[in-house]
């Protein structure tokens, strides 16, 4: 059964639109789906009552703005876009530890059955940083950090596994993360995976004017926020990060 309640239309165009996709729910039918019946193309498409072309795809635990075509031909120009890195993604993400603002530069394969590793690119700036009085396995704390990563390239879940790369687990990422912090996390009350789609800017398809939309946090990643202790939006520049390590 497709769910009734319409999603957010973050902006509306003749042959397009971003609408704010939710954490947990399925791009579309596959062999994964496991018996599942509510995906985002069908609720799309009985939303707007026309087709529906899903330009990109977010990963199933993934929140924020999903860019959709009403046609094959505005689906393409804009799918062209992104294949000439013509749109800039920028998403929020709570990590463990306190990373440093960087470029990672990882090459990645291409999932499972694609072992061919190509150039992956992904900007990361530090936000916030919050410790809590929650020990670990070494520490008597935890330390949690909310970044802004910026992929350049579009890489299989790039993200969730340039931060693994870093030793800086996505929180929530059962595949790619740290499970004593994702269950800190679930002892809180906050199940879903801290990855959010935040902004997504791009030329128009047929006038070329610029274009920007930015996705609002939903109430499970503010309470993920409030529980860290950090404001949002953050009112000032993250501390410094000690010299000593901790992580």
């Amino acid at each position: 059964m497709i769910a009734t309640e319409p999603l957010p239309v973050l902006l509306q165009e003749a042959d397009f639109a971003v609408v704010a996709k939710p954490a947990g729910l399925m791009a579309h039918a596959s062999p994964m789906a496991r018996g599942e019946s509510d995906f985002l193309d069908e609720r799309l498409r009985a939303q707007f009552g026309r087709p529906v072309h899903l330009v990109h795809r977010l990963d199933r635990a993934t929140s924020g703005c999903q860019l959709i075509a009403f046609d094959a031909g505005c689906a393409a120009r804009l799918g062209a876009a992104f294949m000439a890195r013509d749109v800039a993604k920028d998403y929020l993400a709570i990590c463990r530890g306190w990373p440093d603002d960087q470029r990672v530069d990882h090459p990645l394969d291409g999932g499972p059955g694609k072992p061919e590793k190509k150039p992956a690119i992904t900007d990361l700036v530090v936000l916030a940083r919050a410790e809590i009085a929650q020990p670990d396995a070494r520490h008597d704390s935890s330390r949690y950090a909310l970044v802004r990563c910026s992929p350049l390239t579009g890489r299989y879940r790039q993200i969730r596994r340039h931060l693994k790369h870093l030793s800086h687990h996505l929180v929530g990422d059962s595949s790619h993360g740290d499970g004593r912090h994702n269950r800190a996390f679930r002892m809180a009350g906050i199940h879903r995976m801290l990855l959010h789609a935040e902004r997504l800017a791009f030329a128009h398809p047929a006038d070329g004017r610029p274009l920007a939309v930015v996705a609002p946090l939903d109430g499970e990643f503010q309470r993920a926020l409030a529980f860290l202790g950090i404001a949002w939006p953050p009112s000032g520049p993250p501390p410094p990060r000690p010299a000593t390590a901790h992580d």
